[in-house]
């Protein structure tokens, strides 16, 4: 890869593992510390960041630098019925045309989870959290589909997190994965569809209810 498309990578997978909401500090940017941390020139770092920001995933504030990007509530909102549509329709494919062995492996994903457990090992339940709609998304097998939800993860990683922590959260979640699980391997499709569709959805009400993020 060229310099350009290896800073690209490196911030690219920095940014994807971030908590970007976390905090009421916007997480800046800084392309002469980025640079020395990758051991390249600022060239090719203030390239990848441009073309960052012509994907979404960092802004450029007047007067300020340059940021991770955050979405308002109504953004993070609309994100949340575009994952829905998009995660829904990949659930219906894969219902037909993943393989069983893939599917054993998504029913493995929580396997090692014990409910009764559950609030001491919350962090890594998130994580599998979002492998679990990962990995339902990359088993519809299209792989534009992969490529459009990448730029909305980053925001969606903070929104389930921050859903998984509400009281009782986490079991309703473990229910509703496992009917997921079985309508898929009972494929199930229209079914698979309808509750993974709806499972995103419900996303929307905490949104609605508990947004602590500025607006701006």
């Amino acid at each position: 890869m060229s310099l350009r498309e290896q800073a690209y990578d490196r911030i690219k997978r920095s940014i994807l593992a971030m908590d970007i909401y976390d905090g009421s500090a916007q997480i800046r940017l800084n392309e002469h510390q980025i640079a020395q941390d990758l051991g390249i020139s600022r060239t090719p770092v203030r390239e990848a960041l441009t073309l960052l920001e012509r994907e979404g995933f960092v802004s450029t504030v007047p007067r300020r630098g340059l940021f991770v990007t955050r979405k308002t509530k109504r953004e993070v909102i609309e994100m949340i019925r575009v994952w829905a549509a998009l995660e829904g329709s990949a659930a219906h494919a894969a219902a037909t045309h993943a393989t069983d062995a893939d599917l054993r492996d998504l029913s493995k994903v929580f396997q090692d989870f014990d409910p009764s457990a559950l609030p001491v090992h919350l962090t890594a339940y998130e994580e599998a959290n979002l492998d679990f709609h990962q990995m339902i998304i990359r088993l519809g097998g299209c792989g534009l589909m992969v490529e459009m939800t990448t730029n909305l993860f980053i925001h969606m990683r903070a929104v389930r997190s921050a859903f998984l922590h509400r009281s009782g959260r986490y079991e309703v979640s473990m229910r509703e994965h496992a009917a997921i699980i079985t309508a898929l391997q009972e494929r199930d499709a229209d079914q698979a569809a309808v509750l993974v569709r709806d499972h995103a959805l419900g996303l929307i009400a905490h949104v609605e209810a508990h947004w602590a993020w500025p607006e701006e």
